[in-house]
């Protein structure tokens, strides 16, 4: 069934079909940022699915996903939305929106989930899509079409990540001596792990990356425990899991820093974090935000 969007706008919204993927991609992929593998069909056919890079726990609680296409005149596919419901709270979320950052096409996407989801609050790119690994937001400078476009619908912005991106390799970078690996699941990955002391050895630090994909490799996070930070713990770790993603077949890495100034942490918080990767030799391509729109 195709409704129309708007009679200003000659836009009309429709279910996606099969035969839109490559238009789908298309889309996607026109919105890339540094750092971000080009989106494939199955990576495409993964996240009409509703699942996200990570936090698949936590996103086990939304429902399943509804994704549509807008539709110029002529019937070409000019955009793309896919939102949800969860089912705890029933709160709305825009998963990913993609309409080569033209702001009638956005407006006619997001107007159009937003008047299928109702009278409930919305959020919007909280966490990263199978889409666009580690882009655990936004990336507001890159889409400044789609983040006005969201602020006029009524959603609040928020600051919350940088988004970095190194070339691999990182010149100077130490290693660390000894560490275990497991393989993870939430995200999908590789856990590296430093203990010591007493049996049960003591974690000391730990890093998760996750598998490369096209040549881009995602570090998750790396965290360093209280009584061993300022050591040089933090900076070995992460040579040793960079040179895991090299031997991977990454050529690059990205990673978004938690710089959120309500999450705060006294002793490794956000100017520590950022201090660290920049000294590591990371470069911040872009802001990521979250959004909410209230009832």
């Amino acid at each position: 069934m195709t409704a129309t969007c708007g009679p200003a706008t000659g836009l009309a919204a429709r279910p996606y079909e099969a035969g839109d993927e490559p238009a789908v991609l298309a889309l996607v992929n026109a919105d890339r940022v540094t750092g971000q593998p080009a989106a494939s069909a199955e990576m495409l056919a993964e996240a009409l699915t509703g699942r996200p890079a990570a936090d698949r726990g936590w996103c086990a609680d939304l429902g399943p996903p509804a994704t549509d296409v807008v539709l110029d005149p002529a019937g070409r596919v000019l955009g793309v939305v896919s939102y949800a419901v969860r089912r705890s709270d029933g709160a709305g979320f825009v998963l990913w929106l993609h309409g080569r950052e033209e702001p009638s096409v956005l407006a006619a996407l997001l107007l159009h989930a937003l008047g299928v989801l109702g009278d409930r609050p919305v959020h919007a790119f909280e966490f990263a899509s199978v889409l666009s690994p580690a882009l655990e937001g936004l990336p507001a400078r890159h889409r400044t079409a789609t983040r006005l476009v969201l602020e006029a619908a009524g959603f609040t912005g928020r600051d919350l990540w940088r988004y970095l991106h190194a070339a691999l390799p990182l010149a100077g970078l130490p290693q660390v001596a000894d560490h275990r690996t497991a393989d993870s699941t939430d995200p999908p990955g590789l856990r590296l792990e430093v203990r010591g002391g007493q049996a049960p050895a003591e974690l000391r630090a730990e890093a998760l990356i996750g598998r490369p994909v096209a040549g881009v490799g995602v570090l998750w996070w790396i965290d360093v425990g209280p009584a061993h930070r300022n050591r040089g713990l933090g900076t070995a770790l992460l040579g040793s899991a960079l040179d895991l993603l090299r031997s991977a077949g990454a050529s690059e890495v990205v990673v978004s820093v938690d710089d959120d100034p309500d999450d705060d942490d006294p002793q490794w918080g956000r100017t520590a974090a950022n201090r660290f990767f920049d000294r590591a030799g990371f470069a911040e391509v872009d802001r990521l935000w979250s959004f909410t729109r209230r009832r």
